[in-house]
């Protein structure tokens, strides 16, 4: 048994663990954290069974359009390969759809607001959400819950797994449901996994030096991008727990010259009004980032190379337009994004790492995949 897989039945077993995964940290190998499982949701095989089939089933949103895989595909490590995902209604979201790779082990969810601290605050977030609508179950939530109970097999499947309430099909049962099933999809069997794991063959020479580049002090990719998951900043921690979770504005707007974001999605400024917060979003995970792109959090930046230049420019230049200006010179800019000289070959090499950190498991299991086309 693959450790990949030994983390996956210890799930399914409905076991807190720590999963037998590594990453390298100054030539030393190291075990990740264990996972965040709440005590009122524990993982159980009946749970996860019912999650995964209600995450590929449109019949949970408001007109039965619309499926949590819809805006989070397999293909593309449950991410969405459109800058912005298309609500239940024809109503685009501000925001690009975050993969879901390893989502459990997050300290905070969505881009910008850290006030969500489980995957079920979160799922409350597409299910719910009114402006803009996406599941949209807020505008006929007695309609969703009809349908399921009129489907004798969701009847079935909500009593397994949650035998001890009298109604079972309700929406804090849908929610913990997909919760559970997104804890499983864990992600650590990437060729820079299997070269930890001691394959020596697993990772290139382009890939070695990549990975040398980003860890360097003159790149800093890894200063937010650490750790087992790639997303956590050294030295940055929230004040409501003990993990490195922080927020970043990267120079991708500067409006007016004088910091300011397009009005539509302003970051973590919206949640706190914060003057300091403005344009800041949370740095996401790098596992899987060679298929997931558009990349940002509006989807604006389409491939991967051109995100290692706009980080080697130290910001983007926006010459017209409603969204004209020099993002390198925002006075709410990181100063981790501060630039560095990019040759041909660093580029090819961080590239060559980077894609090292997609697992073609992940994106083809069939424990994963749609049980309704099974």
């Amino acid at each position: 048994m693959t450790r990949r897989t030994a983390t996956i039945a210890a799930c399914l077993a409905g076991v807190a663990l720590v999963a037998g995964v590594w990453t390298l940290s100054r030539n030393r190998v190291l075990a990740n954290p264990p996972m965040k499982v709440p005590a009122d949701n524990p993982i159980s095989r009946e749970k996860t069974t019912l999650g995964r089939r209600l995450f590929y089933d449109r019949r949970i949103s408001v007109n039965a359009s619309l499926s949590c895989a819809d805006c989070h595909r397999q293909a593309f490590a449950f991410s969405d390969p459109r800058p912005k995902s298309v609500g239940a209604t024809g109503e685009l979201t501000t925001r690009n759809a975050m993969t879901l790779t390893n989502v459990a082990y997050n300290g905070r969810y969505t881009w910008a607001n850290d006030t969500l601290a489980t995957l079920e605050q979160q799922a409350m977030v597409p299910l719910t959400s009114r402006h803009p609508l996406e599941m949209g179950v807020l505008e006929n939530e007695a309609g969703v819950l009809g349908r399921l109970r009129s489907d004798p097999q969701y009847e079935a499947l909500f009593r397994a797994a949650f035998p001890q309430d009298a109604e079972p099909i309700s929406l804090p049962n849908i929610v913990r449901a997909v919760s559970t099933f997104v804890r499983t999809l864990v992600s650590f069997d990437s060729p820079y996994d299997r070269f930890l794991r001691g394959n020596s063959a697993a990772l290139t020479g382009n890939a070695r030096r990549g990975f040398e580049l980003f860890r360097s002090p003159q790149f800093k990719c890894s200063r937010c991008h650490g750790g087992v998951n790639f997303r956590m900043t050294s030295g940055h921690r929230t004040s409501k727990d003990d993990e490195s979770v922080a927020y970043h504005n990267t120079g991708l707007y500067n409006l007016g010259g004088d910091g300011a974001y397009p009005a539509a999605d302003r970051g973590l400024f919206d949640v706190t009004h914060n003057p300091e917060d403005m344009g800041r979003f949370k740095a996401p995970t790098l596992r899987n980032v060679g298929v997931t792109a558009p990349y940002m959090h509006d989807g604006s930046i389409a491939t991967l190379e051109a995100v290692i230049e706009h980080y080697a420019a130290g910001g983007r230049v926006i010459d017209s337009g409603p969204d004209a200006g020099d993002g390198r010179r925002n006075p709410h800019k990181s100063p981790l994004v501060s630039g560095f000289v990019l040759t041909p070959a660093d580029k090819r090499d961080l590239l060559a790492f980077l894609e090292s950190l997609t697992d073609r498991t992940l994106l083809t299991n069939p424990a994963f995949a749609d049980p309704f086309h099974e």
